[in-house]
């Protein structure tokens, strides 16, 4: 593939291999290869090369190569909080640092000399509420610069933060923060939604009244409620401070993430400063090729892992552009005229987001001046080929399509695209560097070309550190990724690596279909479902001990629903075992708030279980999308 595009991180950080570590590469394979065979090499590069901010220096890069219980960077201490905030080198003050458009008020510019002092101001003033090193402060909370903020004086400090979306029930909230026991909450009165106003604060009185270990809510002033007995925000933020970083260690919790909730109570993974640190300067460095002066545009809410990620283009001295409100308010182009008017380098989109704009035959770049735009990233779910021409069609050449899969557990992108890797329709491009993936059989023989589990054989640095509330052996983590193949992660994900090194992910493997032998991945199925114009949306499950496979279709707004052609279509492109034995039609498809399709859990609720154990229905984005398969189980 010869050398990475000038210009790009990827290009800099390969010459700066050559000049100062004496190796060379001359395609991306052989990175990869090197990144994941040699780890102390390669993560001894990513922080010198990004210059991670360490107060001690680590004895050695990686003490055991053991998982889980591998330790990096031993002895090592820093602060995530301080590199986001003053940037690498360089940064100077009057950059932009936070770029904030919302529908319930007017949007905002914040500096970066703004974001520090806005930082030490909010660290002093949970100082004053008594919070220290290991105190857990959490947020009820949408994307803007107060969340930001909190979450970075909380880091200052070693406290650890978690955050939900507002838009979440409070069984939903208390279900998560309850785990890990806080003492501060962040909270909004409300919120606006496109045009219409949302009151929270019944939800925040029951979020409050739930958690006993409280000892100071903090009223952030947005949307049409008031939260009574709290300190305003004005008061948390009104004493200047200088900034200040506590040194912890490199394995310090950082931020606990939450599971969706969807196959049983959420998991509480704890990330740590350096894991997060290290992995994002990479991920962000070297995959999304993030540089300083960037603007990064990703809608997600604070419940999503990608909210993380983007307060980590920080990290690079790029500027976060921050999106509240109903992503498709006034229409499909709203974003897209966001884009434009921040003069965004990167928009982050879900497929659903993208295929829907070409069905509605949106011309972003024809409409809007997205010239400084360089990358549109796309994660949550499978993208179909059709949305890859759509975007080729749109954009042109100077805009790379990058598409990945990762997760939660890990905080990061699992395997994706890059600047120096090939863009490849329909399938995701390849591994990630420093992230040592294969799909296993069930014997846990590596497999190419054919399905197989997507597990990763090495550590990295961002994998959990523990779950909150797990016993001191890790009984509940361990079984959840290393229950199948021993000292070997198992992500849960149903993928094919082609001999080439692109990968297909094909839907959760527990939710995999398997037919007279023949297994298919759901992803597969929905592409040729979704792509048929009367389907708007779609969910298929196979119930083994009958061996019925059975599809609940979404109906496109004003068409009929053709079970003759969807028939047809399956077996003309999949094969006769994946004929649905029956075709329901129901009105919205149940999906979590990141977009997700509850696969399995409609599956337990058609086999007899009781949805009020499957699924929390605050997490979904419509709560009444079960009762359908309540009634089918019936």
């Amino acid at each position: 593939m010869g050398a990475p595009p000038e210009g790009t991180v990827t290009a800099a950080f390969v010459d700066w291999l050559a000049r100062e570590r004496d190796l060379r590469f001359d395609d991306y394979d052989a990175l990869q290869r090197w990144s994941v065979t040699d780890l102390d090499g390669f993560w001894s590069a990513i922080a010198a090369f990004f210059g991670v901010p360490f107060h001690e220096a680590a004895r050695t890069v990686l003490e055991e190569r053991v998982m889980p219980g591998a330790v990096w960077f031993p002895g090592a201490t820093l602060n995530y909080a301080e590199r986001a905030v003053e940037g690498p080198a360089g940064t100077a003050d009057d950059d932009t640092a936070l770029l904030a458009y919302s529908q319930t008020r007017e949007h905002q510019r914040w500096t970066r000399g703004e974001l520090r002092d806005a930082v030490a101001r909010a660290r002093a003033g949970l100082q004053r509420l008594g919070v220290r090193r290991g105190d857990r402060v959490v947020a009820y909370a949408p994307n803007i610069p107060e969340t930001v903020i909190a979450h970075l004086a909380a880091a200052s400090l070693g406290a650890v933060w978690a955050s939900c979306a507002p838009e979440f029930g409070a069984r939903s909230v208390v279900d998560r923060f309850a785990q890990i026991e806080p003492t501060v909450l962040l909270a909004v009165g409300g919120y606006v939604f496109g045009d219409k106003p949302i009151d929270r604060t019944d939800e925040v009185a029951a979020v409050r009244a739930a958690l006993p270990t409280l000892h100071h809510v903090v009223e952030v002033p947005y949307g049409p409620g008031t939260v009574p007995d709290a300190t305003p925000w004005s008061a948390l933020v009104g004493t200047p401070a200088a900034p200040a970083y506590d040194p912890v260690p490199f394995d310090h919790p950082l931020v606990v993430l939450f599971s969706s909730g969807t196959t049983g109570p959420p998991k509480a993974i704890v990330h740590g400063h350096g894991g997060i640190t290290v992995e994002h300067l990479k991920n962000h460095g070297l995959a999304w090729d993030v540089r300083p002066g960037d603007r990064m545009l990703w809608f997600t809410t604070t419940a999503w892992m990608m909210w993380n990620a983007l307060v980590s283009g920080l990290l690079h001295g790029a500027a976060l552009i921050l999106v509240d409100g109903n992503p498709l308010h006034p229409d499909l182009g709203w974003q897209w005229r966001v884009a434009a008017d921040a003069r965004a380098t990167h928009f982050g989109a879900s497929p659903g987001f993208l295929m829907a704009c070409r069905a509605e035959g949106i011309h972003p770049a024809r409409d809007q001046d997205l010239a400084p735009l360089r990358q549109i990233c796309v994660a949550g779910s499978p993208l179909p080929p059709e949305g890859y021409r759509w975007v080729a069609a749109e954009f042109g050449p100077g805009v790379l399509l990058l598409v990945g899969s990762g997760g939660t557990d890990v905080c990061t992108g699992i395997v994706q695209g890059g600047p120096w890797q090939e863009v490849v329709e329909g399938e995701i491009s390849g591994r990630e560097l420093g992230v040592d993936t294969a799909a296993f059989d069930e014997d846990g023989n590596e497999v190419v070309g054919e399905r197989g589990e997507l597990v990763i054989r090495s550590p990295m640095p961002s994998m959990p550190l523990f779950f909150w509330g797990d016993d001191a052996a890790g009984t509940r983590l361990r079984a959840t990724y290393y229950d199948v193949y021993p000292g070997v992660w198992r992500h849960g994900d149903w993928v094919r690596f082609a001999p080439g090194g692109s990968v297909v992910v094909s839907g959760r493997s527990d939710a995999t279909l398997n037919r007279g032998g023949v297994r298919l991945g759901t992803a597969e199925f929905y592409t040729v479902v979704e792509e048929m114009p009367e389907v708007a949306d779609s969910l298929v499950v196979h119930l083994e001990a009958s061996d019925e496979l059975v599809l609940f279709v979404v109906p496109a707004p004003g068409r009929r629903i053709d079970e003759a052609r969807i028939r047809a279509e399956l077996r003309a492109a999949l094969s006769p075992r994946h004929v649905p034995d029956r075709i329901h039609e129901i009105a919205a498809v149940p999906r979590t708030r990141t977009g997700k399709k509850l696969e399995v859990p409609a599956k337990r609720i058609l086999l007899g279980a009781d949805p009020d154990t499957v699924a929390s229905r605050d997490s979904l984005v419509d709560p009444t999308a079960l009762e359908p398969f309540v009634g089918y189980a019936r």
